[in-house]
């Protein structure tokens, strides 16, 4: 492993002080695991990282980056930039499609920012904009996919694994990695050849008392003694085996699960009941709002789950893919996501841990300058827009990423970075640097190979680093 394991000594100690008082055996099964505190490489600028997936593809002409040609070209067919022979369903025609609604400068930094996200525009001078992200597949899966491990096939340890994997877990009761509401597929919050300890906890934020957050955490026996009696048998068994047949890793995974959640058991329901937040909290971030109540409640437990030492946090917000109707669809989407991920920003600021939490904002891609008519007859006001990899939108804020600053310049068309380009790899490699990981040597000796979450790429993006 490339990130040192501090002592079992010095571990113990800060886990009995820090952590809450475990028996003694669980303090010394918890020092040997992989999920174990281990020291960054360099000074981190941050500790742990909230992950806002906007699952869909937000679209960024709308959003932060409006171009005048295309406004001024409205409804009319444009040269496009592209190879003409690619296949771009519903978009032959190539008609510019203006910018809907107001997208204008906010706060002290000039950001530019549109009326549909009016939260958003409210932390403008906190928020550092990437306005030259670009991926490698125009297609949902294997571009998320390729967002959340580095690839757009094949299964690789997700992001939250590998900063698992590099930093262990700060609070031993709960896992390194959460994911809230993830996609259906489970290889965007997977462990792949890591060992399973470090694979995403899927969470989902519970509507009522008898909704389980997290399936089969229940203990059934009611009596804590008993429970920790049977798992200790089953543990002593499991164990055996292993001494028997070698190393397996899928049985050090289950025997890892099985110690956590048994101290999950007791931290977990109270971590997720938000019962106990102040009104004016839960106000903040929109919980009850017809609109926000279910996106609210979610980055309300990221912030939950990261003041409580999860290292990792993803929360999963679909709803943006616009194929058609943008104009109408577009503000939905907003108005359900706007007003809780920028509380989180403000609650995170307001409680002193943005400093030291990065958040990072995004979807897989972003969305065409031109517009989209899969009907072949609709006017354009009710068009939508294709999927565009080529270029998109990023926002990060916290852990010692400058704030209130714009990066990165797209075409006239708003499609090919001219300046600024930032590669999905270089978003890693700078993810993993302030969270004082090095890319390069982050790895995992795996079929004869060494892997990475940025394989054989990434720059860390200095340009935007406080």
């Amino acid at each position: 492993m490339n990130a040192t394991t501090i002592s079992r000594r010095s571990w113990l100690q800060r886990t009995a002080t820090g952590f809450g008082a475990l028996a003694l055996h669980e303090l010394v099964q918890a020092a040997q695991s992989p999920l174990a505190v281990k020291v960054p490489r360099f000074p981190a600028k941050a500790k742990r990282v909230i992950f806002l997936f906007m699952s869909g593809g937000p679209s960024q002409p709308d959003l932060f980056d409006p171009k005048d040609y295309i406004r001024r070209m409205h409804g009319q067919a444009i040269s496009a930039p592209i190879n003409t022979n690619e296949l771009r369903v519903g978009t032959d025609k190539f008609l510019a499609l203006a910018t809907h609604g107001t997208v204008k400068a906010r706060g002290q930094s000039g950001m530019m920012i549109s009326d549909l996200l009016p939260h958003t525009a409210s932390i403008a001078d906190e928020i550092c904009m990437l306005r030259a992200v670009h991926a490698d597949n125009n297609q949902h899966q294997p571009a998320a996919l390729q967002f959340h491990t580095g690839v757009t096939a094949d299964v690789r340890p997700s992001m939250g694994s590998w900063i698992s994997y590099g930093l262990g877990a700060e609070n031993q009761n709960l896992p390194s990695f959460i994911s809230i509401h993830p996609d259906s597929d489970t290889r965007l919050y997977g462990s792949s050849f890591l060992p399973a300890a470090h694979q995403g906890t899927k969470v989902i934020v519970p509507q009522d008392a008898k909704q389980s957050p997290i399936d089969y955490l229940a203990d059934i026996s009611g009596d804590a003694k008993a429970q920790r009696t049977r798992i200790d048998f089953t543990q002593r068994m499991n164990k055996h085996l292993i001494d028997q047949t070698g190393t397996d890793p899928r049985m050090e995974g289950m025997i890892e699960s099985m110690e956590i959640a048994f101290r999950m058991q007791t931290a977990t329901p109270e971590l997720v009941d938000i019962s106990n937040e102040s009104e004016a909290t839960k106000q903040l971030y929109g919980v009850g709002g017809k609109d926000t109540d279910k996106n609210a409640r979610a980055c309300l437990l990221a912030r939950k789950m990261s003041e409580a030492g999860v290292r990792f946090v993803q929360v999963t917000i679909g709803g943006w893919d616009h194929h058609g109707d943008i104009r109408n669809a577009l503000p939905k989407s907003c108005a359900a996501s706007d007003q809780p991920c920028a509380a989180l920003i403000k609650d995170l600021k307001s409680r002193g841990l943005l400093e030291d939490t990065l958040v990072v904002w995004s979807g897989e891609f972003g969305r065409t300058p031109w517009s989209q008519d899969l009907s072949g007859t609709s006017p354009i006001e009710k068009h939508g827009r294709e999927h565009q990899p080529e270029s998109f939108c990023t926002w990060m804020a916290g852990g010692g990423i400058k704030p209130g600053f714009t990066f990165g310049e797209t075409d006239d068309f708003g499609f090919r970075p001219v300046s600024g380009k930032v590669h999905l790899h270089d978003l890693h490699a700078t993810i993993l640097n302030q969270l004082g990981l090095d890319h390069e040597k982050l790895t995992w000796r795996h079929l004869g190979r060494d892997f990475r979450l940025t394989d054989v790429y990434g720059n860390v993006v200095k340009e935007i680093l406080a």
